[in-house]
């Protein structure tokens, strides 16, 4: 129910309470809120999505400032252990400039994620910059309100030239949203231009999948690149905008396939192979993945060193059988078109894909193709992206490196 506002809250603010017994894992730091655990009266139904309300148990103990949405699952997400918490553009600066302070650490250049949602204390909220140019994902509508603050708090701490809001991921509309791109601030004009690992990329910010570019990938992609010199041989499916296949072209392979269905994606690509003076040995095709692997294998064609990154093949959890059998005969695909001795990466981006399933799927993809092999690399995102300790389920980004015999 709502209750009258506890002494410490905000007098403008809302108090909203959980149900007896419900408060647990509120109480010892999880950022989320179920629906089910609230005491969803009249009142609190009422209340328009993105409120901020100060959040107690059934006995009026605070428990800290969260925004509230009465129409989703996750109906509140907390903002601060204090209840009476300023959440305006000072408070979104302050969270941004920590960001940005663990970025400086660990990074040289000013291209990475600078926003991880809950993980950076922001939830609903994803910052990808790309040296003077920011993107923005919001993603909640407690978010959405705060929009003028934000692009406020971003002049104040980052002084980007651009800002760019993509607001057209599939979960606004879970939060009641609409879709929009729009460039809040300042003018982009095509794609922009990024470095990663010491090479040269473009990413549409504009119009390219998420923010344009996938910075999590990261530490796979140096990983990847550095098993490809001496002249190998490197199949790259799903290549995107070419982050794996020119890194492995800059390291020293000796002829690159790479191949995606997005002829935009493709063309920025060439485009990175060009401006790294690698464009001689890397062949690019549209096709569709899987039949383009299998036609492949048909042929008979083997690679030192083959990379299958997909994109989510579990968008939600009613996809996780059908997503797991793609990633089995991914895993398979694969397999098949590496060499003896070669060396393969599997990777998923899917949240609803469990580590332990995805790494059963990708065996049983190994046993189909007749493949032995050993897993010599295990990884995540990069740690621009890093994991609320009370969301392990955002650790998403899974990808498994193996050498096969």
């Amino acid at each position: 129910m709502v209750a009258k506002a506890a002494p410490a809250a905000t007098a403008a603010r809302p108090a909203l309470r959980l149900l007896p017994g419900r408060d647990k894992r509120a109480r010892h730091g999880h950022p989320w809120v179920y629906s089910n655990e609230i005491a969803m009266d009249a009142a609190a139904r009422a209340l328009p999505p993105g409120t901020v309300v100060a959040l107690e148990t059934a006995e009026g103990q605070a428990l800290g400032a969260a925004m509230f949405n009465p129409r989703t699952l996750v109906a509140a997400r907390m903002l601060d252990r204090d209840p009476s918490a300023a959440v305006d553009a000072a408070f979104l600066a302050r969270r941004v400039q920590r960001a940005l302070d663990l970025r400086a650490r660990l990074f040289d250049s000013a291209f990475y994620r600078l926003v991880h949602a809950e993980a950076d204390g922001l939830p609903g909220l994803v910052i990808d910059r790309y040296g003077d140019v920011a993107v923005a994902q919001i993603n909640t509508a407690g978010m959405e309100l705060l929009t003028p603050a934000l692009l406020a708090a971003l002049d104040g701490v980052l002084k980007p030239a651009a800002v760019v809001l993509r607001n057209d991921g599939a979960m606004r509309a879970l939060e009641g949203l609409a879709q929009e791109v729009r460039v809040a601030k300042g003018r982009v004009d095509g794609p922009v231009r990024i470095v990663e690992n010491a090479v040269v990329f473009y990413a549409d910010v504009l119009g390219g999948q998420k923010t344009g570019w996938f910075f999590d990938q990261r530490g796979n992609r140096a990983f990847m690149a550095a098993l490809c010199r001496g002249g190998a041989r490197v199949l790259d499916l799903y290549c995107h905008t070419g982050g794996f296949a020119v890194q492995a072209a800059m390291a020293g392979a000796g002829a690159v396939d790479a191949v995606d269905r997005s002829e935009p994606a493709l063309a920025l690509a060439e485009r990175a192979a060009r401006e790294n003076g690698c464009a001689g040995r890397c062949r690019f095709l549209r096709a569709e993945v899987f039949a383009e692997a299998e036609r492949r294998v048909a042929a008979g064609d083997k690679y030192d060193v083959v990379i299958a990154d997909p994109p989510a093949f579990v968008k939600s959890k009613k996809d996780l059988q059908a997503g797991a059998r793609g990633y089995r005969k991914l895993a398979r695909l694969a397999a098949r078109l590496t060499a003896p001795g070669g060396l393969m990466l599997v990777a998923s981006c899917s949240h609803n894909m469990e580590p332990e399933t995805f790494a059963e799927q990708v065996r049983r993809g190994l046993d189909e193709a007749g493949r032995a092999g050993r897993i010599i690399r295990a990884a995540g995102a990069g740690p621009d992206h890093p994991v609320h300790p009370h969301l392990p389920e955002t650790a998403y980004l899974k990808a498994l490196v193996l050498a096969l015999d």
